[in-house]
This record gives structure tokens, C-alpha cells and sequence, in this order.
């Protein structure tokens, strides 16, 4: 009988050990961050002079989701950000040099160079963000300060730099 005992007193110790330790480690693990490594907010975007009339600069596309656009706005050129998120169900614009439109892989939406929604399913524009020119002469974008045009915000003036 005590062999029976003994042995079951053991297993049960070594069971209820094995409980306690995945409480500590889940316990453990909600005292630590659960943190995503993202690009600031906020970045330089080079010289305002290196953005030709009628250009869409895709480089901060993959790092940063913006398209750098200088196009036209109340008869003046302007340089103006635009988010690659598609507005029908987020998923990330191309921008397609060829047919001088932004497409959206997923479902088809296309996108003037101005972010204009133009076929597809996607209910509205893409959104611009914040820019503006600092002292030294560089762009700065603001990614977490977005304009939508449905809302006339992108007469504002954050939204955009004139040239």
C-alpha cells in the first residue's frame, strides 16, 4: 500500500510542480511589453529641390508606407505625401509607372498620381500626411497625422508644401 501511495503522491507532487511552472511563465510573461518595432512616426524625407514636377518618389513605399508626390494643387505645384494603404481593405498600393496610377493588388482599386480613387472598389481617396518644410531645407512627414479629402483636409495647409 505504500509503494501505491508513494508513487502517486509523487506523480501528483511532479504534476502540480509542472501546473505552477506554466503559471509563472505565463504570469511572467504579461509583466513584459508586448512591443513593435516600427519606424518613428516622424522622418526626413530629403530636399524639397530633388522632387521633379509630375514625380512619384516610391523609395519610402516599403520602409515608411508614403508615396512622395509633387503634382499640382490651386494652380501651384505642390509635394504632398500619400499613405499606400488602399481604402477599400488596407492592403498596400503599388505604384505603377507605366499607367501613372497607384493599384491596389488585392481587389483591384486604382488611384490617380494625385490619390484620387478612380476604379475599384475603394470608397474614397487614399490620405495624405502631415509635411512640411524645416529650416535647413528638407521635408519632413509626419506619418501619424493623416488628412482625408472626403473631409476637405487636404486644402490644409499641413498637408502639403508649396513649391
Amino acid at each position: 500500500m505504500r509503494a501505491v501511495f508513494g508513487s502517486a503522491l509523487g506523480w501528483g507532487l511532479a504534476a502540480l510542480t509542472g501546473v505552477l511552472g506554466c503559471w509563472a511563465a505565463a504570469i511572467s510573461r504579461l509583466m513584459r511589453p508586448n512591443v513593435l518595432n516600427q519606424p518613428a512616426s516622424t522622418f526626413r524625407a530629403g530636399f524639397a529641390a530633388d522632387y521633379p514636377e509630375g514625380h512619384v518618389e516610391p523609395r519610402f513605399g516599403p520602409s515608411h508606407g508614403v508615396w512622395v508626390v509633387r503634382g499640382q494643387g490651386g494652380g501651384r505645384s505642390r509635394l504632398y505625401a500619400l499613405r499606400t494603404t488602399c481604402t477599400h481593405l488596407g492592403c498596400i498600393t503599388r505604384w505603377e509607372e507605366s499607367q501613372q496610377k497607384f493599384r491596389c493588388p488585392c481587389h483591384g482599386s486604382g488611384f490617380s498620381k494625385d490619390g484620387i480613387n478612380i476604379e475599384g472598389p475603394a470608397p474614397r481617396p487614399l490620405e495624405r500626411c502631415a509635411i512640411r518644410l524645416l529650416s535647413d531645407g528638407q521635408l519632413e512627414i509626419d506619418r501619424g497625422r493623416t488628412f482625408q479629402e472626403q473631409l476637405g483636409e487636404w486644402e490644409r495647409p499641413e498637408s502639403f508644401v508649396e513649391m
